[in-house]
């Protein structure tokens, strides 16, 4: 499995979850059974991680939203917020275009491109702050 179809694998988990009081592991579980998701290392890897720092996620995104809060946004762009962030700040070695890049993506297939300019506006202010640190 490559990395870019682990972070979808991810991302699609991370969508699952928004609507599921289950745990990250329940959902998981629930995705290789109903749907027989395939689960590569990197993928739990990314979706556990971005699940069990969601709350540092959002507050770092939140104040990037221009007027939104997280609650008001489709639930496509803040999956995919929120894998991208924890990409940003919990995985080493990965540029930060090519997370950016991949969550704009992601973003504009299973949404569109509205919701991808705006994953790509959110994601460019946080990797500012980011460079700033």
């Amino acid at each position: 499995m490559t990395r870019h179809e682990s972070r979808q694998e991810a991302f699609c988990l991370l969508f699952e979850r928004i609507f599921s009081d289950a745990t990250m592991e329940e959902v998981m579980e629930t995705a290789v059974e109903g749907r027989e998701a395939s689960l590569s290392k990197y993928t739990v890897e990314l979706a556990t991680t971005a699940d069990s720092h969601q709350e540092e996620i959002d507050a770092i995104i939140e104040p990037k939203l221009n007027k939104w809060k997280l609650n008001r946004i489709s639930k496509v762009s803040l999956a995919a917020l929120r894998l991208a962030v924890s990409e940003l700040y919990y995985e080493e070695n990965i540029p930060v275009q090519v997370v950016i890049s991949e969550a704009v993506e992601l973003t504009k297939r299973f949404s569109g491109e509205e919701d991808a300019s705006f994953v790509n506006g959110v994601l460019g202010a946080v990797a500012r702050d980011l460079e700033k640190k």
